[in-house]
């Protein structure tokens, strides 16, 4: 294995490790900042309100996301098993 390789397996793994995450902390990341706009504009300042949403908002985005996920993991896994014999060399 040369060092090129490795650095390209190792960027397409983190590239992929991304894609896998992104959708759920963008929703994440949406939600909280919704309901922190709320709390701002009706002065509630419970720490505990933001969880629940965002849990919500994650389980959505799981289920609606995950075909494309499960897709592009396979994906990922296909290609890693298909050249298992040029990566022995």
């Amino acid at each position: 294995m040369t060092p090129e390789f490795v650095t390209g397996f190792f960027f397409d793994a983190l590239k992929t490790a991304i894609l896998l995450s992104a959708p759920m902390l963008a929703a994440s990341l949406i939600t909280g900042v919704a309901i922190s706009m709320f709390q701002a504009a009706t002065q509630i300042n419970e720490m505990t309100l933001v969880f629940i949403p965002k849990m919500i908002a994650i389980v959505v985005t799981l289920l609606l996301f995950f075909p494309w996920m499960l897709q592009l993991l396979v994906g990922f896994t296909r290609n890693l098993l298909i050249h298992i014999p040029n990566y022995v060399r």
